[in-house]
């Protein structure tokens, strides 16, 4: 009943075996009588004593009740975070697909498993247990709920344990039939529940009671409300999701096992970016979701932080034994967190985040696609900071052609100069695992196939197995090279055994099979290094395919540009693009310190401001647009005081002069008598001066109301519409080369309000507010949908 029996908090590990003596007054009577609605209990009747049972009695007005009808029960599923635990109910529709189950599971031995959330978690029914499909999380409790409790201070009602909620309704069920109230439900801890009529249950707790929630002894006796089926509780029952998946996109992460500032998981975020979608699909398309041409779009998270920080590469504890004891957290933060750069620049750790991350993207697609076999969309990629450089080194390293995807020559598959599996064990001096091997019918062509994580699986150590992989990569390679498997990059040809240029120096050439092993590995992607100006500096390792081929790459908070900077690169050539990847966006917030730009590096001519991303209710920010408006504003004022004070400067300090014929350099006698008239006029020159000048300084004195005359009411608006429209017709459509198909890379979120009052206080924010912003998740649904023909629905809101 409370925590000590088992349900406070809604701890379902620490609830004991109850065994519960049910005192009725009357239990020989047969009366029906019905449940009526029950509704919230007042504060007034909270308070009251424990003692005073006579004050929760309520009047029933009605002569006959109505019969007994059995609850409906609402399935629930444990979260624990942060030493918090709470019970978030399903969906209707899995709800009713558990209650189904249950029914059918019955005396059966095998345990029954329905797949809920968007088939993301397994419930094993008779287990009671809900487990995770695509991710590694440890099992949750399930409960078939039916009874709830709530306690003065608690948010939210909490369920009883499904013994506990089945003594309850029992209890229920008898004082509705025998229509005797007061029924008394006492428990072993001296607890006890109280059904005083159908609408008033509370639950007991003797005084001298020690509690460790309870703060006082007068807070120990506070009865606690108790509620009968989920309709009579404020819970908010989310909605189902849509079975048919349109889309399916696997989100990166960054650096450190955190994604955002509250220190969530790569899933937790992932799951928060799913309902933004889920979401904004209802709102923005909602007409094709009811036609039925639009179902929903799957995201699933890849982790590689804990494989990189995991006891197979022991990086964790050869950092730890060379960190200074002082400031121990931040230098954990710093061993956890930023070292992920320097091991990404790593040859060694490289390769085993770049091996992690393939590895996990092709076991997701594949088990994606076992649990939904009428899966035929298409599949895009998603990097977060330092898993889009993963990302864009790995899709620029990618094959075309299913043999490249399948790692392996049409045809060719791995011979290894033919050396048998023992053969090769005996001269990497690991005989030892010989039979191991052989146990699991390995052979040299199934052993090129392993990755670190089979052969950790048998129980290989980290040593050897490096040796066993190293050897079969480079016996892979040197195969290619014979058979003509490696692809190289057009205008880039096999380097000769030995070569020296007109100085007598050595080229690129490598004179020795060890140093031409180094180049065959630094050219087996098919990355066209013709596009680049000094090549794109990546790592030398073994990128490994992709078992599909990305449509679209979306980099969010992304330093790629300053990376490839970095590296050497200064320039991108228009023409090139990703081999198996047709898309690219570089989506970031204006105050984010770790993005950049890539467009520059495109289009040098050309200065291109980021295309802004709209606000997904349909316009701008309205700070943005008072900004924009006064700024326009400004420089309109500014163009017209300018031009205004010019036109009248010009008017108001020119005297005015006499029509005159031209005159001919020979006619003397036009000319003297022009001169005699100046003369004449020379004696009234002055007095007209000062009759000029004193209307002039009137005009300036008038000019203030001129202009507010002239500009706004008048010219304000065509002004305005006519500079509008001269920036559309001067600004031309521009090719940012075919990186994205011709359109534009660089997207710009737009910054709240509040962040605009200082941008370095919300720099850090801004570059972890990608997961829970509704504008990046409408951008990414409308290039989805596009694609697929379905236009986006403009919001009213």
């Amino acid at each position: 009943m409370s925590d000590s029996a088992g349900a406070e908090g809604g701890r379902s590990e620490a609830a004991p075996n109850i065994n519960t003596r049910v005192l009725f007054d009357n239990p020989t009577q047969t009366v029906a009588t019905e449940n009526t609605p029950e509704d919230q209990v007042s504060p007034a009747v909270d308070e009251a004593s424990p003692s005073s049972t006579s004050s929760f009695e309520m009047v029933d007005t009605e002569s006959v009740p109505a019969p007994y009808q059995e609850v409906q029960p609402h399935w629930f599923f444990c979260r624990r975070a942060n030493d918090n635990t709470s019970w978030l109910p399903f969906s209707r529709e899995d709800s009713d697909k558990l209650e189904r189950a249950c029914h059918a599971v019955g005396d059966l031995e095998d345990d029954v498993v329905i797949a809920v959330e968007g088939e993301r978690y397994d419930v094993h029914v008779k287990e009671r247990k809900r487990y995770a499909v695509y991710w590694e999380q440890g099992p949750t409790e399930v409960r078939r709920c039916t009874w709830f409790y709530k306690g003065d201070k608690d948010t939210r009602f909490m369920p009883y344990p499904e013994d506990v909620s089945k003594m309850l309704e029992d209890a229920y069920m008898i004082a509705v039939t025998l229509d005797e109230w007061k029924s008394k439900l006492e428990f072993p801890n001296g607890e006890s529940v109280i059904l005083h009529n159908p609408k008033l249950i509370m639950q007991y707790r003797p005084i001298g009671l020690q509690d460790e929630w309870a703060s006082s002894p007068s807070e120990q006796g506070r009865p606690r409300t108790v509620k009968r089926g989920v309709n009579n509780i404020s819970v908010e029952i989310p909605d189902g999701e849509p079975e048919k998946v349109d889309h399916l996109v696997f989100m990166v992460h960054g650096i450190g096992p955190a994604c955002d500032l509250r220190f969530r998981s790569i899933i937790q975020c992932v799951n928060d970016f799913r309902s933004a979608s889920l979401s904004l699909l209802a709102s923005h398309y909602k007409r094709a979701q009811q036609d039925g041409e639009v179902g929903r779009v799957e995201f699933l998270p890849v982790n590689w932080h804990s494989a990189l920080h995991g006891d197979a590469t022991g990086v964790d504890e050869d950092i730890q034994r060379i960190t200074l004891p002082s400031i121990s957290r931040l230098r954990h933060f710093t061993n956890d967190t930023l070292l992920d750069l320097f091991f990404y620049n790593s040859p060694t750790y490289c390769q085993t985040i770049v091996d992690t991350v393939a590895s996990e993207i092709n076991t997701l697609h594949t088990l994606f696609k076992q649990r939904h076999s009428e899966f035929n969309g298409a599949v895009s990629v998603v990097g977060h900071s330092l898993g889009s450089l993963i990302l864009f080194d790995l899709l620029t390293n990618q094959r075309t052609g299913s043999e490249a995807r399948e790692g392996l020559p049409s045809g060719e598959h791995l011979h290894l100069n033919c050396d048998t599996l023992q053969q090769t064990l005996t001269r990497l001096g690991l005989q030892q695992y010989l039979d191991t091997l052989q146990a699991e019918n390995l052979d040299m062509e199934s052993l090129a196939l392993c990755q670190d994580g089979d052969l950790k699986d048998l129980g290989i150590p980290l040593g050897p197995r490096k040796k066993i992989l190293n050897y079969v990569r480079r016996k892979w390679l040197s195969q290619d090279l014979k058979t003509g498997a490696v692809h190289l990059p057009e205008g880039l040809q096999a380097p000769p055994p030995l070569n020296s240029d007109h100085d007598g120096n050595q080229s690129s050439g490598f004179p020795m099979q060890q140093s031409q092993f180094h180049r065959a590995q630094s050219v087996t992607s098919a990355v066209d290094y013709e596009y680049f100006d000094v090549g794109i500096g990546q790592v030398s390792i073994d990128y490994p395919q992709l078992a599909f081929h990305p449509q679209t790459f979306f980099a969010f908070g992304s330093p790629i540009g300053m990376f490839l900077t970095v590296r050497g690169l200064k320039h991108i050539d228009p023409n090139y693009t990703f081999p198996t990847c047709k898309s690219f966006y570089n989506i970031y917030h204006p105050y984010d310190p770790v993005a950049y730009r890539l467009e520059p590096m495109l289009v040098t001519e050309v200065d291109l401001e980021p295309m802004l991303i709209p606000h997904h209710k349909g316009r701008k920010r309205m700070h943005l647009e008072l900004k924009d408006s006064l700024t326009r504003m400004s420089m309109d004022l500014k163009n017209n005081v300018l031009g205004s004070l010019r036109t009248a400067w010009q008017s108001f300090s020119r005297l005015p002069v006499a029509a005159l014929p031209p005159v001919d350099r020979g006619d003397t006698t036009i000319e003297r008598d022009h001169q005699e008239t100046q003369a004449s006029a020379a004696i009234t020159s002055s007095s007209k001066r000062e009759e000029k000048s004193a209307d002039f300084w009137t005009k300036i004195l008038e000019w203030p109301r001129a202009l507010h005359k002239h500009y706004f009411q008048a010219g304000v608006c065509d002004e305005a519409e006519s500079s509008v429209s001269a920036e559309q017709t001067e600004q031309p459509e521009i090719k940012v080369g075919m990186l994205n198909g011709g359109r534009r890379i660089d997207y710009v979120l737009q910054e709240k309000p509040i962040e605009s009052f200082n941008e370095y206080l919300f720099a850090i924010q801004s570059h972890l507010c990608y997961w829970e912003s509704e504008d990046t998740a409408l951008l990414l649904l409308k290039e989805i949908y596009d694609k697929l023909g379905v236009a986006i629905e403009q919001s009213h809101q």
